[in-house]
């Protein structure tokens, strides 16, 4: 039997913007949206345009991603206004997406509460909204909101937003669990009753995690028919999340009753990089995974002594749900970790580096990134310092520069306007092709210094970093007090548009900062072929 094909919309960058103490930029948007798109999702959700500065630009430099649609979400049209003298709806429009959803308003307490206008009017702006998004050749998605709330309260009105909604064109009329209160029994019987009203193929579910039955209220609607799940990667999202696509995506995927009988746009190839996509997402928000999170979470696969691991030695399926390698996850027996050496094997084929199974580098190399972990090392969303770190061991990295000595000065100063200022300069010598170069550079602060004074002279490599930006650096405390151990995360890019990670740990976070754009330097020397001493 042919499998029915359940769509994947990602709201990361709207609904997930909405988590408290998330802040994204513009270059965080394209990096995650790139991760999502890499996974296969069908739809990417990026921001709401006109609604700030970040999510404006965003959209004005929108570009064609590889198989998501780029998403721009708003509102239905004012009430009182001509969609033509609606600087929001028009804004939408304006966005060079291929899909458009609008927020409309579906309980009646709502209509008469937040809008203050009557219910006729309300579904008019729907049905006129809808078929503007239509005529403008875009994809148009109406998340109904508070639909669950509208339906026990008035279902007749309810479900006629929604028929209105599809009825002028939508392609997807989404369920939305706002207040996300309701529990799987109810969300499962009430898409049952919509499906006799609205084609399964075009219903969609959007559910918040206020009771952490966000996943079990998706997998519950697409039982009752609906084909669109919405969702956010690691569950971010206002109040207690929305609903997690990282575990509803390998559930629906790994899972016989689900995998039977539905098909996604995430291949098993691309399954296998949900890990990855979900602790990038977390260095981008500066914060550590959860380690105990389902698939994707350190402690998911990890085994302890005893019973448990002498069991899964013998046959992993005594204590795991599926194999780990599934999702880009890996096994660990915490007794005596048995999965460090073919994770390292694994890395290495990645990255195109071909050595024996049974070479003692690899050995060395697993010692290597055992040690440096152990110190606070982080390679997961660092790939470029981890294949430095590989090349050094396996001794194929060449020596293109070395730095001698490197000082930095911090000075608060008043200038000559009489403003209190606070002025970095940094001074790095260092040795090419047997010369000692001296270089001075000044920044805003004492690593933007080291940055410039490093890169404004590598003699014959300098032509290699002419095009190297520095496009974000993040700090995390490893250890409490003044002496803590500090990891410092670098993001950089080329002129082509290429990006990678870089780490550096140490006591003294200036030192960390160095060893990270260190790395990051080498890595593009190494990269673009940059000829060796």
């Amino acid at each position: 039997m042919a499998r029915e094909r359940i769509s994947l919309y990602d709201t990361t960058l709207r609904d997930g913007a909405q988590t408290h103490g998330v802040d994204f930029s513009v270059e965080d948007k394209w990096l995650i949206a790139q991760q999502l798109d890499a996974l296969g999702l069908d739809y990417i959700e990026a921001g709401y345009p006109g609604a700030n500065p970040t999510d404006t630009r965003l959209f004005a430099e929108a570009k064609p991603l590889g198989h998501a649609k780029l998403t721009a979400f708003g509102m239905t049209k004012r009430s009182g206004r001509s969609i033509a003298n609606d600087p929001g709806f028009q804004a939408l429009l304006a966005a060079k997406t291929s899909a458009i959803c609008l927020v409309a308003k579906t309980w009646d307490f709502h209509v008469d509460v937040a809008l203050g206008i009557s219910l006729e009017e309300n579904l008019a702006g729907i049905k006129e909204s809808t078929e503007v998004v239509v005529a403008s050749g875009r994809e148009a998605l109406i998340d109904c909101e508070h639909f669950f709330d509208g339906y026990k309260a008035n279902p007749d009105y309810a479900l006629l937003c929604a028929k209105t909604a599809y009825a002028a064109g939508a392609r997807w009329v989404v369920l939305c669990d706002t207040n996300g209160g309701t529990l799987p029994e109810e969300i499962e019987a009430i898409v049952r009753e919509v499906v006799k009203q609205i084609p399964g193929d075009h219903l969609g579910i959007h559910v918040h995690n206020d009771t952490d039955n966000g996943v079990a209220n998706s997998l519950a609607a697409v039982r009752a028919g609906a084909r669109q799940i919405q969702g956010t990667l690691n569950g971010l999202g206002e109040r207690c999340g929305n609903a997690n696509l990282t575990s509803i995506i390998p559930t629906l995927m790994l899972k016989s009753d689900y995998a039977e009988r539905f098909e996604t746009g995430v291949t098993p190839e691309k399954l296998r990089t949900l890990t990855h996509a979900s602790r990038v997402l977390d260095e981008v928000l500066n914060r550590s995974p959860n380690r105990h999170a389902p698939y994707v979470g350190e402690s998911a696969f990890a085994h302890k002594g005893g019973i448990h691991v002498s069991a899964v030695q013998k046959d992993p399926r005594t204590y795991e749900h599926i194999p780990p390698e599934a999702i880009g996850n890996r096994r660990r027996l915490l007794v005596s970790d048995q999965g460090g050496r073919s994770n390292i094997l694994a890395e290495l084929e990645r990255i195109g580096i071909a050595i024996p199974k049974d070479d003692p580098r690899i050995a060395r190399l697993l010692d290597q990134v055992k040690q440096r972990e152990a110190e606070g090392y982080a390679y997961e969303a660092a790939e470029a310092s981890f294949e430095l770190l590989a090349r050094r061991v396996l001794g194929n990295v060449p020596q293109f520069f070395e730095v001698d000595s490197f000082r930095v000065l911090v000075e608060r100063r008043h200038n000559a306007q009489g403003d209190l200022v606070t002025v970095s300069e940094a001074t790095v010598k260092v040795s090419i092709d047997g010369q000692t170069v001296m270089s001075v550079g000044e920044g805003n602060g004492p690593v933007n210094a080291l940055d410039n004074a490093l890169r404004k002279d590598l003699g014959r490599y300098q032509s290699f970093i002419q095009d190297l930006d520095l496009v974000d650096y993040k700090v995390r405390i490893l250890t409490g007090g003044t002496d803590a151990v500090t990891r410092v995360l670098i993001e950089s890019r080329d002129g082509v548009g290429n990006r990678w990670f870089t780490v550096g740990v140490s006591p003294n976070i200036v030192d960390a900062s160095f060893a990270a754009l260190l790395d990051s330097i080498n890595y593009k020397l190494i990269r673009d072929g940059a000829p060796a001493p």
